[in-house]
């Protein structure tokens, strides 16, 4: 079985400014800070264009649950000069015989780390500005 969820997130911060963090390795280390992860996780694909990073679990909690493929994808859309939509994904499988797995996947996790991130860079804006 086949399935997938979404989340997003209107930011009152610039797309190129969140993808600065989105689309670097340092989007790994402070989503680790701020969420604990018991999985493992290699990022599939990154389009700094189009602005979208996916990542497929690889081992960890989510495949022993059940779930045969776990994929997570943040895109971030530009909404205008100052404002940005952080949309986060997960698509996943699993076997028929297990269907209240539909109920453990969860963009919970995404959507708490993208508002933490969004104010990860406006704490981080507001002290690049403060020591001009």
């Amino acid at each position: 079985m086949k399935g997938s969820k979404s989340h997003e997130l209107e930011a009152d911060v610039p797309a190129a400014e969140l993808w600065k963090i989105y689309g670097t390795l340092r989007f790994v280390e402070l989503v680790h800070e701020l969420l604990p992860q018991s999985y493992k996780e290699e990022f599939v694909r990154i389009d700094d264009g189009n602005r979208v990073k996916e990542a497929a679990v690889i081992e960890g909690d989510i495949l022993n649950l059940g779930f045969t493929a776990y994929v997570t994808r943040f895109e971030i859309v530009e909404k205008g000069p100052g404002a940005s939509v952080i949309r986060s994904t997960v698509e996943y499988e699993y076997d028929d015989g297990r269907p209240e797995l539909e109920a453990a996947a969860s963009t919970a996790p995404l959507a708490a780390a993208a508002e933490r991130l969004v104010q990860y860079v406006k704490d981080q804006n507001t002290a690049q500005q403060a020591s001009a």
